[in-house]
């Protein structure tokens, strides 16, 4: 536990070193004075930028950790594509091949880690990416069954579904932050009366609050694309295999089987998610079903 706590505050240490690093540079280089982010000189250029900065920096960091974060969170054990020490695993390795030339992308990583059914793709590019599946998915399900489910995620890696939910992501992140400081400072200037050119209490306070909530409705936005990329990759399958059936027949499977929940790195790119809501990543099996089965060849 101490361990854990430890690189924690290590892990956000450095990034706030490197995201002070980046401010100067920038303001250095283009001449932006970045503490009128706030106060009686807020500038709303500054502003801006500043949030741009943040907004982005910690989704593009998190995509280009992915696959080292899946691999070490799922316990992802990754095949050696030139020498597979299974049949299993050869079968994955060669089924993966020619999946990604189909989709016309570069051969990325498999692995198998331990856990119910459900598997997922990550990584920063359609060329460097990451496909794992569960021992619990391979148990249940038969071979026509698996390579629907790994059809779908490479639909996922082709589609460039991991760098579009980062920069949409991004985008959210700043809106979030560039407006939250901009009521910030009318409460605490306009409201609050706070006379100081320094941001008094009121800015920190509401800019806080502000995060959270804004951010939780930025996040519905979110969901709601990953639903609708759900979809695509559920189509993206069948155009792979010729039919919607093995999709269709992997997800009846899957939707009468617990699948435990991916962990947030993750989650987003798996084949099974939360239940049907506003901040569910996944449509529900039945909806994916009648998709499939109304999807035209």
């Amino acid at each position: 536990m101490l361990k854990r706590i430890g690189l924690f505050i290590l892990t956000n240490l450095a990034i706030l070193v490197m995201l002070s690093i980046v401010l100067n540079v920038v303001g250095w280089l283009f001449g932006v004075n970045f503490s009128q982010v706030a106060g009686a000189g807020q500038d709303y250029t500054t502003l801006l930028i500043f949030a741009a900065v943040i907004g982005f920096s910690g989704s593009l960091m998190s995509l280009f950790m992915s696959k080292g974060m899946a691999k070490r969170s799922m316990g992802v054990q990754i095949i050696d594509i030139d020498n597979p020490r299974n049949g299993v695993e050869r079968w994955l390795v060669e089924t993966v091949a020619e999946l990604a030339k189909i989709k016309g992308v570069g051969m990325p990583e498999v692995g198998i880690y331990h856990g119910d059914p459900n598997a997922f793709a990550t990584g920063a590019s359609k060329n460097s990416s990451l496909v794992a599946v569960s021992d619990g998915l391979l148990a249940s399900m038969n071979k026509e069954e698996v390579r629907a489910v790994l059809a779908h995620e490479m639909s996922h890696v082709a589609n460039g579904d991991m760098v579009t939910m980062t920069l949409m992501q991004g985008v959210i992140n700043t809106f979030v932050i560039f407006l939250s400081r901009i009521i910030g400072n009318i409460v605490d200037r306009g409201i609050l009366r706070n006379e100081s050119d320094a941001p008094g209490a009121g800015y920190y306070m509401t800019s806080l609050v502000l995060d959270m909530v804004l951010g939780l409705l930025g996040s519905m936005l979110v969901a709601a694309f990953s639903r609708y990329r759900e979809y695509r990759a559920d189509a993206g399958a069948a155009e792979a295999l010729g039919s919607p059936a093995p999709m269709i027949n992997a997800l009846a499977r899957l939707g009468g089987l617990h699948s435990e929940e991916l962990p947030g790195a993750v989650k987003g790119f798996g084949i099974n998610g939360g239940i049907g809501s506003l901040f569910a990543t996944h449509p529900s099996i039945e909806a994916r079903i009648k998709a499939l089965r109304e999807h035209k060849q």
